[in-house]
């Protein structure tokens, strides 16, 4: 990712991301999470705190294929149980195609087990048996040394805040704590730590007390303890220092570090009165902080989310700002990135948000409706009824329906990672049913199908109603103004199959 050019910061465009298809999922809104790189574009997603909820799921989001899915996972715990207890506010590392857990919280109680999950099987592992384990604790923070190590520093315990360091090697699963001589930074909870070549960085976060922080340290003697003595040196940097803060994400990708979010000074978890939603840089070539130029409004201020960088982008995911939890995902990428053009809409400020994602397609159509020659209102005059765009919640994209494709998956038995083939599964079954075949779950998506040739056929042509003319008469397409499939009777089925099999065939 080339970032700067000459010194300065290319510029960056955030957006929310594109609409996604969701298979089993229940649940996604949540802060206190751990979100960790599997892959090239998966994010696996675990735990974290909703209303009170500590959640013990686990979700992973193939950014490759917008698809989210929960894999089903075996394991046996010291307990029986199949994996980690539910719990918020713990460290997850990904190693390779393992994700290793240790800590956090559940309820009242601060963790101390320790887990791994292969996601090449989606199997959990406890290792809580394997040697000496570092106390329990939440919100401490963790980070990967090269291919086979992790390091783990500081956190609270529920009566004091931590400033020890701990590095495991995954290899023989033994836990070590690291003799540090010198001075030390303050002990705290709720900062990040980051890995960058040989020094560990550490960033804000919960000192003793109960002070926010803003400062920065650097731990060198990770990786060649033998020859370098393990010491903390506190950094200054010039430029735009990042306010104190804690529950933040600090984001390695290419010559910088990304920061973003969080919370400033106030009460304890949920009374904190200041999120953050500004987007800083800590840039290694020049050493120094940085404002990063972005186009477009950023995400609303949260803390304990999740930032996760796949390629050259940054993934935000979930928080808490106090009162509200998050669900939704957001980019950030640079100005070069081919979905940066789809995040400046000139519709973006005239049209309401709607809580179901839909197509930027049916967002013009929209704009276009409101003109007295537009294909829609030529479509009203034609089809003798009131015709608007159906809301976006009912008229989707095949490729994000979900109900959709997982009638393919039923179909098949397998979702194609082709959506385009995946739906042709499902119009090459329609196409062969009878009305007495069909059954009603498969209801809902054939209306939705059936509302999306209607509307491609009268609004993707130069001239939509040219067959309309002469000998030929344009169709009457008498379900197209029907909100939902509940609305349907039985006797509509026979003529709602026929229309749709016409419309297929031509």
């Amino acid at each position: 990712m080339k970032s700067e050019v000459f010194g300065v910061l290319m510029t960056h465009y955030i957006g929310r991301a594109e609409s996604f298809v969701y298979l089993g999922i229940t649940r996604l809104a949540r802060g206190g999470h751990t979100a960790v790189n599997v892959g090239k574009s998966k994010v696996v997603i675990f735990g974290g705190l909703v209303d009170k909820q500590f959640l013990g799921d686990l979700t992973v989001y193939d950014a490759e294929n917008r698809l989210w899915f929960q894999p089903e996972c075996t394991g046996n715990g010291s307990d029986g149980q199949v994996g980690p207890c539910p719990r918020a506010f713990h460290v997850a590392v990904a190693i390779d195609c393992h994700m290793f857990i240790f800590g956090g919280r559940y309820g009242g109680k601060r963790l101390g087990d320790f887990w791994v999950l292969d996601t090449d099987i989606w199997q959990w592992s406890e290792l809580t048996s394997f040697g000496d384990l570092p106390s329990p604790r939440d919100f401490a923070a963790a980070s990967a040394i090269g291919n086979q190590k992790i390091v783990m520093y500081g956190g609270w315990d529920g009566k004091k805040w931590l400033s020890d360091v701990y590095v495991l090697d995954t290899i023989s699963l033994e836990w070590t704590e690291l003799a540090v001589s010198g001075s030390l930074p303050p002990p705290r909870c709720g900062h990040t730590v980051t890995m960058v070549e040989k020094r560990l960085l550490v960033f804000g976060g919960r000192g003793g007390g109960g002070p926010i922080m803003g400062d920065l340290w650097a731990l060198k003697g990770l990786i060649d303890a033998e020859n370098e003595t393990p010491m903390w040196t506190q950094l200054k940097l010039p430029g735009q220092q990042p306010a104190p803060r804690c529950g933040h994400t600090l984001t390695s990708e290419g010559h910088n570090l990304l920061l973003f979010g969080g919370h400033g000074t106030g009460g304890w978890l949920s009374r904190y009165d200041i999120y953050h939603n500004d987007c800083i840089v800590l840039d290694r070539v020049s050493v120094q902080w940085k404002r990063l130029p972005t186009v477009n409004g950023p995400p609303p201020a949260r803390a304990y989310h999740s930032m996760t960088s796949i390629g050259s982008r940054y993934l935000l995911f979930g928080g808490f700002d106090g009162k509200s939890t998050y669900s939704e995902l957001w980019w950030l990428v640079h100005e070069e990135d081919p979905i940066a053009r789809r995040m400046v809409t000139p519709l973006q400020h005239s049209l309401p948000e709607s809580k179901d994602v839909a197509s930027s397609s049916l967002r013009s159509e929209l704009k276009e409706s409101q003109k007295k020659d537009s294909p829609i209102h030529e479509l009203q005059r034609s089809l003798e009824i009131l015709v608007s765009p159906p809301p976006e919640s009912q008229i989707i994209q095949e490729f994000i329906d979900k109900e959709l494709l997982e009638l393919s998956l039923k179909l098949s038995g397998l979702l194609s990672h082709n959506h385009e083939t995946s739906v042709q599964v499902v119009r090459d079954h329609w196409m062969k049913c009878t009305p007495r075949s069909i059954q009603l779950r498969e209801l809902g998506p054939l209306l939705r199908d059936y509302k999306r040739q209607i509307t491609r056929n009268h609004l993707d042509r130069e001239d939509p109603f040219h067959a309309s003319t002469g000998e030929s008469e344009q169709p009457i397409y008498r379900f197209y103004h029907v909100k939902s499939a509940s609305e349907l009777r039985m006797g509509d089925i026979p003529d709602l199959l026929t229309e749709y099999q016409q419309l297929l065939s031509t």
